[in-house]
C-alpha cells in the first residue's frame, strides 16, 4: 500500500493525489485504505516515514561496511548508498524531494528531522577529517556548514538525476565527492597551513 501510495504521491503530489487512484493501484477498496491509514495525511506521513527511514538505514548500512577503511572511503560508501537509494526508489525520493523542497509543506517537521540526520552522519566524518588533518573545527567555521553544503548539494543533484537517468548512481556519487571531497581537504590544508 505505501509503495503505490508513493508512486501516486510522486506523480500527483500530496494534494492532487487521490486515495481513489491509491486504492485502485492495491486493489482494494478506499474505505480500506481509510481503516488502515485514516486519512490521506497520515499515510502520507507514513509514506515518508517509511521512505525516510530506509534511507538513513541505507546511508548507516554502507558507512559501517566500511568502517574499518578511510574517512574518504567511508564517505564514498554513504555518498553512493544514497544515490543507489534514489536509484531503487526514485518516487520515494521524488516525495521526499518535493517535501524537502516546499515552504510550509504538510510534513515539512518530518522531513528536515531525516535531512537532519544525514547531515549529522556527514558532519561526523567530517569532523573526524578536520581531526587527522590537525584542524580544529571552530578554526573553519564548524563542519556542520559544511556538511549541510554537502547534503544539500547531494539533494539536488539527485533530484536534476531524476531527470537525467541516463547516468548512474556511482557517476553522481562521484561527481559529488569531487566537489565535496576535495573542496573539504583544500578547506582543511589552507587551515593547516594557516596554522602553521
Amino acid at each position: 500500500m505505501l509503495r503505490a501510495a508513493g508512486a501516486v504521491f510522486a506523480a500527483r503530489g500530496y494534494h492532487a493525489a487521490s486515495m481513489d487512484e491509491i486504492a485502485d493501484r492495491v486493489g482494494v477498496s478506499k474505505p480500506m485504505v481509510y481503516t488502515y491509514f485514516g486519512s490521506k495525511e497520515a499515510l502520507y506521513f507514513a509514506y515518508i516515514e517509511d521512505a525516510g527511514r530506509d534511507l538513513i538505514a541505507s546511508i548507516v548500512d554502507a558507512e559501517r561496511a566500511v568502517r574499518t577503511g578511510s574517512l574518504a572511503e567511508r564517505l564514498r560508501a554513504g555518498t553512493l548508498a544514497f544515490f543507489r537509494f534514489v536509484d531503487e526508489h526514485r518516487d520515494g525520493y521524488a516525495v521526499l524531494f518535493s517535501e524537502m523542497a516546499a515552504r510550509g509543506g504538510p510534513l515539512r517537521r518530518e522531513v528536515s528531522a531525516i535531512r537532519r540526520q544525514i547531515v549529522e552522519l556527514a558532519q561526523i566524518l567530517f569532523d573526524r577529517v578536520a581531526e587527522e588533518a590537525g584542524v580544529d573545527p571552530d578554526a573553519i567555521g564548524g563542519t556542520e556548514p559544511l556538511a549541510v553544503a554537502y547534503v544539500g548539494a547531494g539533494e539536488w543533484l539527485a533530484n536534476w538525476w531524476l531527470e537525467h537517468p541516463e547516468e548512474s548512481a556511482e557517476q553522481l556519487a562521484e561527481r559529488l565527492l569531487d566537489i565535496g571531497w576535495r573542496g573539504l581537504e583544500r578547506v582543511l590544508a589552507g587551515q593547516a597551513q594557516a596554522g602553521a
